[in-house]
């Protein structure tokens, strides 16, 4: 395939095997609880398990991508994944369960790597930062399609079942990205030179620029994870509170691409990216403290939220070359694994402390207001590097 934005839809379908395999355990959590005799902590766990790998697999996933070649290691994280959840399907304690779930989570860090470089290399000095945010999207449809699928699989067939259904999605992807995916002519004949290092002004950049997103993704999940807790000190019923909250959610899926076609339309990703945070910072300083005006802030807030997605993941592709990007965006997603490890606990901490889970979203605002700082600091080492 030829054509960049089949190349997009490609990796968009295998992307979402990550998000599937993530949320495959919340979908069917009930039923793990119940056949493994494990409390809703050990699910905690679990879930959070998959991406633990990603602070130390991030940075020599993209050096094994750079050694073999994005598509037999993206092929490799895949068989990974679906090794993981075979594993799961076929274990008999909950010790196996841990197992599978670092096995597929090692796999969906190399693959997330893999996938955004392969992405790159075909917009790169295009309508990258629309394809990114079109990239990102492939999350929430992931999950949508586990919660759709898995609990009617587990609640029919078992537990193993649910896991050899996300096996089978992995196999899925495997094939299409097997028969499919073919990298552009450029960075072919690149691939087949002596691979590049990564100069000091590209590493910072990179650096940076993974600190952005990941802080950025920090100030999100804060939503996301405390914003049910916080709604429910306020009196709401757990049902109410979970559904409200996802309106973030479901609006992102509109704001992400449209932040990316708006970078790409007008050239000004960087307006784009600090208007919306320092956006983003206010409304979750304002939500708990919002009364009746919940539902209209979360939903202005889904919609402002979602705008920086494209145009921050463009970003390493403004300072890396066809041979340093496997590389460089190991070293990208290493500070956002490393920024998500830390962030949800230190939001967790801001919230116990001060007795209120409001206080998390304080700590996240504070976050997202560090990225136009950064971004400054981003676009300072560009253009040192190109005055160099």
């Amino acid at each position: 395939m030829g054509n960049r934005w089949g190349i997009l839809a490609v990796l968009f379908a295998v992307r979402s095997t990550i998000a599937f395999q993530f949320q495959s355990v919340a979908a069917v959590a009930p039923l793990l609880t119940s056949q493994f005799g494990v409390s809703l902590a050990d699910i905690g766990v679990l879930i959070g398990l998959y991406f633990a790998p990603g602070v130390a697999l991030a940075l020599p996933g993209g050096a094994i991508g750079q050694r073999f070649g994005d598509k037999r290691t993206a092929l490799g994280a895949l068989l990974l994944m679906l090794a993981g959840s075979a594993m799961m399907a076929a274990g008999a304690s909950w010790s196996v369960q841990i197992a599978g779930r670092l096995i597929g989570g090692a796999g969906s860090v190399i693959l997330s790597v893999q996938a955004t470089k392969m992405l790159t290399d075909w917009f790169a000095g295009k309508e990258i930062a629309t394809a990114m945010a079109l990239l990102v999207n492939s999350w929430p449809l992931g999950i949508a399609l586990c919660l759709l699928v898995l609990p009617w699989i587990g609640t029919q067939f078992g537990v193993g079942a649910a896991h050899l259904g996300v096996a089978a999605f992995a196999a899925g992807a495997l094939v299409l990205l097997a028969m499919l995916y073919r990298p552009p002519a450029d960075v072919a004949v690149a691939w087949t030179t002596a691979p590049q290092r990564l100069d000091r002004n590209a590493t910072l950049a990179v650096i940076v620029a993974g600190l952005i997103w990941g802080l950025f993704n920090v100030g999100f999940a804060v939503i996301v994870s405390f914003g049910p807790s916080m709604l429910v000190e306020q009196g709401w019923s757990i049902a109410e509170a979970g559904s409200t909250v996802s309106i973030v959610l479901w609006v992102s899926v509109i704001s992400v691409p449209l932040g990316g076609l708006l970078a790409d339309r007008t050239g000004r990703p960087a307006t784009i990216v600090v208007a919306a945070a320092l956006l983003t910072a206010v409304l979750m300083v304002l939500l708990p403290r919002s009364g009746s005006a919940v539902r209209p802030v979360i939903f202005v807030l889904g919609l402002i939220s979602g705008l920086p997605a494209g145009p921050i993941m463009s970003l390493p592709a403004r300072v890396l070359q066809p041979q340093t990007r496997a590389i460089g965006m190991g070293v990208f997603f290493t500070m956002f694994f490393a920024c998500m490890m830390l962030g949800p606990v230190v939001g967790g901490a801001c919230a116990k402390w001060a007795g209120s889970a409001g206080a998390a979203f304080d700590f996240g605002a504070a976050m997202i207001l560090l990225c136009p700082v950064l971004l400054w600091g981003f676009y300072r080492i560009v253009a040192g590097a190109k005055a160099g």
